[in-house]
């Protein structure tokens, strides 16, 4: 971050409303520079710029509480063996006009400061920048790559972004390694290492001007961490090249600091934070994205709030209905008919263009078949819980579910539960004792009716009861077969539990 705007970023944070009626996280999620969401003993913490940071018990509602000394800006923190290495900035991004930084390591054996474990190491500079040379040592991030080589990045627009090499053991840099440069016209970089490239996200536009800030973060790759870093269209990051990951978007501006969390199975999400949530009256807050994986580069997924949907197998193309009989969709219509001139023997049509049959038409108005009144063709479902199937996608009643956040009851890493029910209807969808799934009559709030919803790196999306949340090996809704779904384990080599959300 350029710290050059920083005082007058928090002045203005600090005379806004804490509260605000739309959420990007639930809870009081403000905070600047945010490192890479790491959990620890069970609950999860991000560090921002100034001290301090955020702590959320199950990822989606967040609190203020985190604690890192040192002050300085945009720190970083990963979990090295059993303990935890946090890098800062300190001085550096304009501070006092100046760009003379610090790259300062520390070691903590635990991020719950409540712990008796609880203690900072001393902190230990790994580079730095003289305010003349053209590099800004500020906005670290770090990268262990398979090879066990730890990386640190640096650096903001004064000049070059740098990758310099640290001891995984000390956290110190090794000995005589020297800085290179890897990118320029960005800041606020982090380093990945996936399927043989190492992934430069650096973070461009302006920042710390609230809904006039322009950061948007864009990726460049390279088979080495030491570059070059080249971005889908070949240019070179050193040039100032970059492919668009995330921008502006559902009234969030100016997202920065990116930060990969890998929760396996194919899920894959980062966090960052928005320079103004303008449903907040234009504070900084962290977000936690989706992370897809398109031809080889990233990009961020759905910002998935709910809504109606065909919900189809990935496996099979068919969709999960109601296990109750189909009314034809035009029921409520008749569509008159009459020959085009005297049929033909046999009763065909008359010759005309076009052949046998091809000559006949429509008498009256062309009028729409109106959608399904679930209402009306609901009349002789059962009244009590309904079994599930799947079937062909027919824009019938029974195929369409509403899925709706539900407030108050929790949630999981970036997002709330949600319930799923028919569409126009109280009929959820729940997990049965055995391990299977079927329309309950109503909705009661139990554990068994809420669903975790991940989109995996695909696209395509798990659906997991919220029982199952927190499991290495979570049952997932799945098609068993052509036409039944039931909860397996979920198998990433797998289609059978993959699911497309279609608008209907």
């Amino acid at each position: 971050m350029k710290l050059r705007n920083f005082t007058a970023l928090v002045l203005g944070l600090l005379l806004l409303q804490p509260s605000c009626p739309a959420l990007a996280l639930n809870g009081e999620p403000y905070i600047h520079d945010p490192s890479t969401v790491m959990q620890c003993d069970g609950k999860y913490y991000t560090f921002g710029t100034g001290g301090g940071g955020l702590i959320s018990n199950d990822g989606w509602t967040w609190r203020s509480g985190a604690v890192r000394p040192g002050g300085g800006a945009a720190p970083d923190v990963m979990k090295i063996g059993d303990r935890y290495l946090v890098v800062y900035g300190a001085t550096g991004g304009g501070l006092g006009g100046g760009h003379n930084g610090r790259i300062l390591t520390m070691w903590n054996k635990t991020l719950d400061p409540n712990s008796p474990d609880f203690k900072y190491t001393e902190a230990i500079v790994v580079a730095s920048s003289d305010g003349i040379e053209d590099c800004d040592a500020i906005d670290p991030s770090l990268c262990l790559d398979p090879k066990g080589k730890l990386w640190c990045t640096y650096g903001t627009y004064f000049g070059y972004i740098r990758i310099v090499e640290l001891d995984p053991k000390t956290g110190l840099r090794v000995k005589g390694n020297k800085p290179v440069n890897i990118a320029i016209d960005c800041e606020a970089t982090a380093l990945i290492y996936r399927d043989g490239w190492y992934y430069l996200f650096g973070t461009h536009g302006t920042c710390c001007s609230g809904t006039h800030s322009t950061y948007n973060i864009r990726v460049g790759r390279s088979k080495k961490p030491t570059g070059p870093y080249l971005d889908n269209m070949g240019m070179d990051m050193l040039r100032g090249g970059g492919k668009l990951v995330v921008a502006a978007n559902n009234r969030l501006i100016g997202p920065g600091h990116f930060g990969l969390i890998d929760l396996g199975n194919d899920v894959q999400k980062f966090s960052c934070h928005y320079e103004a949530d303008m449903d907040r009256g234009g504070r900084s807050v962290l977000d936690i994205r989706t992370l897809l994986w398109k031809n080889g580069w990233p990009v961020t997924g759905d910002a998935f709030k709910g809504g109606t949907f065909q919900i189809e197998s990935e496996a099979s193309g068919y969709a999960l209905e109601l296990g109750v009989e189909a009314v034809p969709l035009s029921e409520n219509r008749r569509i008159r008919e009459m020959s085009s001139g005297p049929r033909a023997p046999g009763g065909g049509a008359g010759p005309g263009p076009g052949g046998p049959g091809m000559g006949r038409r429509y008498s009256g108005p062309v009028t729409p078949i109106p959608d399904q009144d679930v209402a009306v063709v609901s009349v002789n479902w059962p009244a009590g819980s309904v079994d599930l199937r799947l079937g062909d996608y027919m824009l019938q009643a029974h195929q369409k579910w509403t899925i709706t956040p539900v407030p108050n009851v929790g949630g999981y890493l970036g997002s709330p539960f949600f319930k799923i029910t028919i569409a126009g209807t109280d009929r959820a969808l729940a997990a049965t004792e055995d391990a299977e799934v079927e329309a309950v009559a109503a909705f009661t709030g139990g554990p068994e009716q809420l669903w975790r919803i991940d989109q995996l790196i695909d696209g395509t999306y798990r659906i997991i009861p919220m029982t199952e949340s927190d499991s290495k090996e979570p049952l997932a809704l799945s098609a068993v077969s052509v036409s039944t779904p039931s909860l397996t384990k979920f198998d990433p080599r797998s289609d059978k539990s993959r699911w497309n959300l279609r608008k209907p």
